[in-house]
C-alpha cells in the first residue's frame, strides 16, 4: 500500500506545478463579493484529487472548489477523507503576490494523520505525520520558544469583504498594541505553517473552511506548537467542521493572546 504521506506530498507539489503552468493565463470568475476562483484552482484539484483517490480509491475526499466533471465530495466507511485547498489565497495569485499555496491533509473524523503545504513560488513544501514531526523539504522544524506576548509577530485573518465592525477588526485592534507587529499574508494555510516553522508566533480565526486548516493544524501540532479555543480550556484537537482557533508557538503564548482577543461570538 502506499505511504500516506508521500502521496500527500506528490499531490500537493502536483498541484503546485498546475498553479505554475496556469499562471499568467487563467480566468478567473467570483464566488462572492471580493472572493475569486480560477481555472487554476479547478485543474490544480482535479490533479490532486486523480492522485489520492488513484492511490486510496476507497477514501473520501472533501476540495473546496465543486469540479463540474468530477463526483460530489464524499465520505468513505472507514471515515478516511482528503481535504484539500488547491489554490489557499487566491488573491494573491491573481495579482501576482507570492503568498499562496496548496493545502492537502488526510483525516480521520477530527484525527488528522498526514498533511502537505506547497508554496511553488520558494519551492518550499511543509510536511507533517500524526507523531512523526513536522518538517520543510524534508528537514525538522520547531515552532519558536516565545511565551511573552511582547516579543511576538502574529498573523491574523481577513474575509474577502470586512466591515469596519466586524470581530476581524476588532480583533487587531485589541491585539496590535501589545504584540511586537502583525502581519496579514492572505493565505491561512502559509499563516499555520510559518508558526510550525518559527516564522510566526501565533495566528488566530473565527470563521474559515476545514480546508483552509487541516494541514496546517497538524504542522503546528507536530512542530511543538500549541492549538486551542477562544474562550478557555487546554491545547487540543480541533473541529474540522468549525476549525475555530488561537494557534501559537508554545502554550504559554496562546493564553496571553486568548487573553488579550474579544470572545467568541455564540
Amino acid at each position: 500500500m502506499p505511504d500516506q504521506l508521500d502521496v500527500c506530498e506528490a499531490a500537493a507539489r502536483a498541484g503546485g506545478r498546475v498553479l505554475a503552468d496556469w499562471r499568467g493565463r487563467f480566468g478567473v470568475s467570483k464566488k462572492g463579493q471580493r472572493d475569486y476562483v480560477t481555472e487554476a484552482d479547478f485543474a490544480a484539484q482535479r490533479e490532486i484529487r486523480r492522485i489520492v483517490l488513484t492511490a486510496f480509491p476507497e477514501h473520501g475526499f472533501v476540495g473546496e472548489e465543486t469540479l463540474p466533471d468530477a463526483e460530489p465530495a464524499r465520505d468513505s466507511a472507514s471515515g478516511l477523507r482528503w481535504i484539500v485547498d488547491p489554490l489557499d489565497g487566491t488573491t494573491n495569485y491573481v495579482h501576482g503576490f507570492p503568498a499562496y499555496c496548496v493545502s492537502v491533509a488526510l483525516a480521520r473524523g477530527d484525527d488528522l494523520l498526514v498533511g502537505a503545504i506547497y508554496d511553488p513560488e520558494r519551492d518550499e513544501c511543509f510536511t507533517a505525520r500524526a507523531g512523526g514531526g513536522a518538517f520543510l523539504n524534508g528537514r525538522p522544524i520547531r515552532t519558536r520558544e516565545t511565551s511573552d506576548v511582547l516579543d511576538a509577530l502574529v498573523a491574523l485573518s481577513f474575509p474577502p469583504h470586512v466591515s469596519v465592525d466586524s470581530g476581524a477588526v476588532a480583533d487587531f485592534l485589541a491585539v496590535v498594541s501589545h504584540v511586537h507587529s502583525v502581519r496579514r499574508t492572505g493565505s491561512t494555510a502559509i499563516n499555520l505553517a510559518y508558526v510550525a516553522c518559527g516564522r510566526l508566533d501565533a495566528f488566530w480565526v473565527r470563521s474559515i473552511k476545514s480546508w483552509d486548516v487541516a494541514a496546517g493544524l497538524l504542522l503546528v501540532a507536530e512542530a511543538g506548537g500549541a492549538v486551542g479555543p477562544f474562550a478557555g480550556g487546554p491545547p487540543g484537537p480541533v473541529s474540522l467542521d468549525r476549525p475555530v482557533f488561537i494557534a501559537a508557538a508554545t502554550p504559554a503564548l496562546l493564553e496571553r493572546v486568548r487573553g488579550l482577543l474579544p470572545p467568541e461570538a455564540a
